[in-house]
Order: structure tokens, then C-alpha cells, then sequence
């Protein structure tokens, strides 16, 4: 399965209310969810089970024993949850999983759905409420299918484990597998989401906008649940959009030292303690690394010079020239240095 892009699911809530009218008003539904309250007992403790099954197995580093369990399409390319496990096996070992309430999904039909989009909980005439979810899943075969989300704590670093659970032959397998952090630099999302309104109020809209970027990575548990939490970030980053930084794909010209480059995307990154911002460009030819790392340079004084105020909310510039195949320089320069 495919997940949509966060553009897709801040589109998608506009219209929330009027989905939710329709499907009530035409009956029968090709996607239904079930949240834990509405589960019967026995199929919750089965999703519960299988969870924690494949959380210890993760703890136990036995991705052998994950691949035997999971889908066919899943374990056909399993080398991503290879090494997600091994990547964070050390935030899981001597780690304790609290198991959030599952939800349980069933896509109806006879042929793969290129959209899935389901409504689990109750929703309130404004859209979304506390214990409600939205899940928007792309290219899903039909069946029936679980997410299960779990908070692992104790660790070296806190993590969120979000597993989707796909049911064949009375089994729960594995059919996807994520692993986010909920913090960056020793913080959370609503950390973020209140720096970025500080930064709001001074008028540094660019810091504002990027550190409500940050706050909505931190909250999400995957790009493809929308909660009330989500929902709310997502409104605040629609007060600070801008029209000068690229997003959702559109590329901007950036002038640096004579040239122009195409810039095509801006994010934050927590690096250790330090929060950094990751500017890429187009570059026809990467190959000559001196060369590419004093275009790194420009572009990275240019970046500052356009936005000072990037100064006040990021510890350094990391540049990364993209050529036409997708491969990457980067090169990292610290706040303090650039002149």
C-alpha cells in the first residue's frame, strides 16, 4: 500500500463534514472503521495480541520471524522494515510498549481501491473530535485491516510504533510498519507548535512556518492518520503560508552570487541537539564535489541573507545539490559561520 502526502490529507479535512453527510445519506459503505468501544472483545484482544506479538519481535531484532508474518505484497520487499528494526532496536530493548486503542478498518470491493479513505470514532459538526481518526490510504487491495499504534518509553529515545495489520486466514499479519520519533532536540510537538506562534507574533512568519512544520512531524504517527491534534496544526500553518519559500512541489528561483537555482524544497531536521534547516536545489552535475560544495556555500549565504531571521530559530544550513537522477551533495555549514 501507498500513503498520501500531507497536502493530501489538509485538502481532504476541508470536505470532511460534507463526506461524512453523504456516506450517511447513501447507506452502505465501500470503507468502515471501527474504533476499540465499537469492536467486539474477542477481535480487539486478537489485534492487541498480534501487536505486542510484533513489537517483541522487534525487540528481539527477529525480523525473520516478522517476515513469515507478513503479507505477500509486504514481505516481497521487506529490506525498509529490515532496517527500520535495526535502526531502532536499541529505543525498543529494556523499552515499555503502551498499546493505544486499535482501529479496525474494512475496505470493501472487488478490485484494489486507488483511495481509501476512512472515518473512525464519533466526528462533531465541525469535523473532528477527540477520540476520532481519519486513515486515507492509496492503492489498498480489498479486506480487512487494523492499525495498532504503540508508544515505546524507557528507551534510549522515545519512539511511536504504528503497525497496519491485514486479516488472511483467520491471522492478523503484518502490512506496513513505521517508526517516528515524538520528539526532536528534547522536544515535542506542541513545543514547536508554540515556539512557531512566538515566532508568529514577533513577525518571523518563515520561522512561524517551518517550526509548524516541525510540530505536525512530531504529532503525526504517520503521514496517513488525521486526528483532531493534526487538524488544528494543520490550521495554524494555513494562517503562515507562504508565498516566497517552495511547498507542496512548486520549485522557486533562489539568486546566489550572480546565479539562479532552482529551489525546491525547505525542512527542518533535528540533528542531535540542534535543529537545522535542509535547503535543496536542482544541479545539473554533482560529480566535481569542490565545485558543488561552494554552490552548497552561495546558496547557503544566500538563504540567510533572503531570510535573516533564520538566524534566531535554526543552528545551521545544510545545502543539498540534487542532480537529475535524484542523487545528492550536501554539505553543512553552522549559523555561526555564515557571513
Amino acid at each position: 500500500m501507498s500513503d498520501p502526502s500531507r497536502t493530501d490529507l489538509r485538502g481532504w479535512r476541508y470536505w470532511l463534514r460534507w463526506l461524512a453527510l453523504l456516506l450517511v445519506a447513501g447507506g452502505a459503505q465501500a470503507q468502515t472503521c471501527l474504533s476499540a468501544s465499537d469492536m467486539d472483545d474477542s477481535v480487539r484482544m486478537a489485534l492487541e495480541a498480534a501487536a505486542r506479538r510484533y513489537f517483541e519481535m522487534s525487540v528481539r531484532g527477529d525480523t525473520t520471524a516478522l517476515r513469515q508474518n507478513s503479507a505477500p505484497s509486504l514481505a516481497a520487499s521487506f529490506g525498509g522494515i529490515e532496517n527500520a528494526v535495526r535502526e531502532n532496536q536499541a529505543d525498543f530493548t529494556d523499552a515499555k510498549a503502551t498499546l493505544r486503542p486499535p482501529y479496525l478498518l474494512d475496505a470493501e470491493g472487488s478490485s484494489m481501491l486507488p483511495r481509501a479513505e476512512f472515518l473512525c470514532g464519533v466526528f462533531g459538526k465541525l469535523g473532528q473530535t477527540p477520540n476520532s481518526a481519519v486513515f486515507v490510504l492509496n492503492n489498498l487491495p480489498p479486506g480487512k485491516y487494523a492499525i495498532a499504534i504503540l508508544d515505546v518509553t524507557g528507551g534510549q529515545e522515545p519512539r511511536t510504533l504504528t503497525l497496519v495489520l491485514q486479516q488472511m486466514g483467520g491471522e492478523w499479519k503484518l502490512a506496513g510498519y513505521y517508526v517516528r520519533t515524538p520528539q526532536a532536540c528534547g522536544h515535542d510537538g506542541a513545543w514547536y507548535a508554540q515556539r512557531a506562534r512566538d515566532f508568529k507574533a514577533k513577525g518571523q512568519i518563515h520561522n512561524a512556518w517551518l517550526y509548524e512544520r516541525e510540530a505536525i512531524a512530531l504529532t503525526a504517527t504517520v503521514d496517513f492518520m488525521s486526528t483532531l491534534a493534526t487538524d488544528k496544526l494543520y490550521d495554524e500553518l494555513q494562517t503562515v503560508q507562504l508565498g516566497d519559500m517552495p511547498a507542496n512541489g512548486t520549485a522557486l528561483d533562489l539568486s546566489a552570487a550572480g546565479k539562479t537555482y532552482r529551489w525546491t524544497e525547505i525542512f527542518p531536521l533535528a540533528v542531535g541537539d540542534d535543529l537545522d534547516v535542509v535547503v535543496k536545489y536542482e544541479s545539473a552535475d554533482i560529480s566535481n564535489a569542490q565545485r558543488t560544495y561552494e554552490q552548497n556555500t552561495q546558496v547557503t549565504r544566500a538563504l540567510v541573507a533572503k531570510f535573516p531571521e533564520l538566524r534566531e530559530a535554526f543552528a545551521a544550513i545544510v545545502a543539498r545539490a540534487v542532480d537529475p537522477t535524484g542523487h545528492d551533495y550536501g554539505s553543512l555549514l553552522p549559523m555561526k559561520e555564515i557571513k
